[in-house]
């Protein structure tokens, strides 16, 4: 009897303990940390050509345009935000960039030209969130149907080449060995990390996805703060796009459609709560690596991409889970 009293009385016990564990700040990114540790050493074990050097690099090679998406969209989400048209925006860029040049504009030119039209598509999510007061899902959702659209339109559905000796070693190249666009992926998080923790406009962040009406009545600009942010994710999706492009020496008007839903899940495994207020750039990319090394792992044992797919489904599910679990250790 005394045996059973003790059990019952423990499961409430470690019940708490965890979720006391979920409340520290840091626990998020320690548990993704001590995973991917996991993660590593099991596909080690399993394929003879997972670790070592080149094929790390190309993980980080491969994650590197998805991991700008979700470095841009970590704040906006914190800042209560959403933007589901980011990966729509990549591919209209590619399409844009390619399109351009076959009229004879110079490649930076066109490059140019597609960043300006995706920071306006920024400042319209951003204008119709806060200033019609639309919901961020639905609003994002149509302009992605639109983008989509756009890009489908002019391309007639058909890839388009993109092979510009001058352009493509963006996507190609290497310094030291190290990948250009995952030099670039690692320099965007680390410039998002010191502008959310060491300016006011990260504390701006903060207070807006924490509680908005109060940070309205403080005199913390949030529909500015929102509307940035907006053009940040924005102006991320078409520098991914362009990489992306210069990788494949090809634009599609789909290129990184089927990537929204990793850059989502990566945000919120990364521990950035959908509630806003909550989250880090740091934990974004430790989920982005996660992610991106099951993908490798699983081709490396030639497991099907139908079944990578349920993966990243699972994945996701798991990730709200731990989200909403996150929410009730803080009492939100």
């Amino acid at each position: 009897m005394a045996t059973t009293t003790e059990t019952a009385a423990a499961a409430p016990s470690l019940k708490r303990r965890f979720m006391e564990l979920l409340a520290k700040p840091w626990s998020g990114v320690a548990m993704l940390l001590v995973f991917y540790l996991i993660l590593i050493a099991v596909f080690s074990i399993l394929s003879p050509f997972f670790f070592n050097t080149r094929n790390m690099l190309q993980i980080g090679l491969n994650v590197a345009y998805i991991g700008l998406m979700a470095a841009a969209g970590t704040p906006l989400i914190i800042a209560g935000g959403l933007d589901l048209s980011v990966a729509a925006i990549a591919g209209l860029t590619g399409v844009m960039i390619s399109l351009l040049v076959g009229l004879g504009v110079p490649v930076w030119v066109a490059v140019g030209l597609a960043l300006a039209l995706a920071a306006a598509i920024g400042v319209a999510n951003g204008l119709f969130t806060t200033r019609l007061k639309l919901n961020p899902l639905i609003t994002t959702l149509g302009m992605m149907s639109i983008v989509s659209g756009i890009a489908l339109v002019l391309t007639g559905g058909l890839t388009r080449p993109l092979m510009i000796p001058g352009f493509n070693w963006i996507g190609n190249e290497r310094v030291f060995s190290i990948p250009i666009p995952l030099i670039i992926m690692v320099v965007t998080f680390f410039a998002l990390w010191l502008v959310m923790t060491k300016t006011k406009f990260g504390r701006f962040i903060y207070a807006a996805g924490g509680n908005a009406e109060a940070s309205r009545l403080i005199g913390i600009p949030v529909e500015r703060t929102v509307i940035v942010l907006y053009v940040i994710s924005a102006l991320a999706g078409a520098v991914a796009g362009t990489i992306l492009g210069a990788m494949l020496g090809a634009a599609g008007p789909n290129a990184a459609g089927s990537q929204l839903l990793t850059v989502i899940a990566a945000i919120i495994l990364g521990g950035t709560s959908l509630n806003g207020g909550r989250g880090s750039v740091w934990g974004t990319l430790l989920a982005v690596l996660i992610l991106g090394t099951l993908n490798n792992g699983l081709t490396l044992l030639n497991v099907s991409s139908f079944w990578q797919d349920v993966t990243r489904g699972v994945v996701l599910m798991l990730a709200v889970s731990l989200d909403q679990l996150r929410n009730r250790a803080l009492g939100e």
